[in-house]
């Protein structure tokens, strides 16, 4: 099995270490391949390493950080101060072929800032895309992006999201001829603002794009198409409001009844139905999903949420795992080449 390196900025997030380094052995255990190198201040990382077991030891390096990104940090301020920090040295290491891959909680406008400075973008490509795949009620699983990465885009922007979210769907998701579709206030080709309706106007015209009109974000979690574009504004308000209603729904099945004292036959027939519910919902829990892949770089790097907690972060490393063993940054380059104009 071929051994595989991951770079991860353990200091970011609402939590740091005590939710990223506990992921991290999480993830040793999963993988026999993979090695780490836990980026950041070793001090704060050490206590979450007494007692571990010798094997995964031998497969972690700890790499020393001075700093860390604040997370409300202005971007174009913390990007100045990088240097030194360990989100920048994370992604230094996958820049210098030290790491295959990088995984961040950290400020996301800085990781994004930085990776197209450190990482650089694919030949045609404008900017990257954050991008993460969601299961949906029929069980499969739809690609979507932007979720945040670029508040405005123009047409062409979103051109390039629709071909790299085309390839992930195909080539990592296993999609044959993916669904592509732009996420709009209406399904008639007359609505929307001009940077939708002229996106969409290029993808009629694109053979090798299997195009098929407006959705509405009600349609998100519907399984109607395999890829969903839009700009990173609509997208991370779209993707938190459906995390947030996903995470009251399940609360509210856990806590149902609680403090109620019921005959127990009722109790009984409640426990039967919270086990149905979950088993029919439970894959839609955001913590399975955690972990945006920043597409359209040289190289890959996923953002977890800041308030991940130790399964979310673990399912945030896995992401780029799969990214890196199915080498998805050189199957979007492949295609690009073939689809998009090379830029200035």
């Amino acid at each position: 099995m071929a051994r595989l390196t991951l770079a991860l900025d353990v200091m970011g997030g609402d939590f740091g270490p005590s939710v990223t380094v506990p992921a991290s052995l999480q993830a040793l255990a999963s993988h026999p391949e993979l090695t780490l190198l836990l980026v950041g201040n070793p001090d704060a990382i050490s206590p979450y390493l007494n007692r571990v077991d010798p094997s995964f030891m031998a497969r972690l390096r700890v790499i020393p950080a001075e700093s860390v990104i604040a997370g409300d940090a202005r971007p174009s301020q913390a990007i100045r101060a990088s240097r030194g920090s360990s989100m920048r040295i994370a992604l230094e290491l996958v820049k210098q072929g030290d790491a295959q891959g990088c995984i961040s909680a950290g400020n996301t406008g800085a990781l994004m800032g930085l990776a197209k400075g450190v990482l650089k973008p694919l030949e045609g490509i404008q900017r990257p895309a954050l991008m993460s795949v969601l299961p949906h009620q029929q069980r499969g699983r739809t690609v979507v992006l932007d979720l945040g990465a670029n508040v405005a885009c123009d047409s062409t922007m979103l051109v390039q999201f629709a071909v790299m979210g085309a390839v992930m769907a195909e080539e990592v998701v296993g999609i044959r001829s993916p669904r592509v579709a732009l996420l709009n206030i209406g399904e008639e080709e007359a609505k929307g603002p001009d940077n939708i309706r002229e996106a969409a106007a290029v993808l009629k015209r694109t053979p090798t794009i299997n195009y098929i009109g407006y959705l509405e974000g009600n349609d998100l979690l519907t399984g109607k198409t395999d890829v969903l574009v839009c700009d990173g504004f609509v997208g991370n308000v779209t993707l938190k409001t459906m995390e947030g209603v996903i995470r009251l729904f399940l609360s509210l099945l856990n806590s149902s009844g609680e403090g109620k004292k019921k005959a127990w036959w009722v109790t009984l027939l409640g426990k039967w139905l919270q086990k149905r519910v979950a088993k029919r919902f439970g894959h839609l829990n955001p913590d399975q999903y955690n972990g945006a892949c920043l597409l359209g770089l040289r190289g890959t790097v996923i953002k977890s949420h800041g308030a991940a907690n130790q399964r979310a972060f673990a399912a945030a490393i896995e992401q780029a795992v799969q990214a890196v063993q199915r080498q998805v940054p050189e199957r979007i380059a492949a295609r690009l080449e073939a689809v998009l104009p090379k830029s200035d």
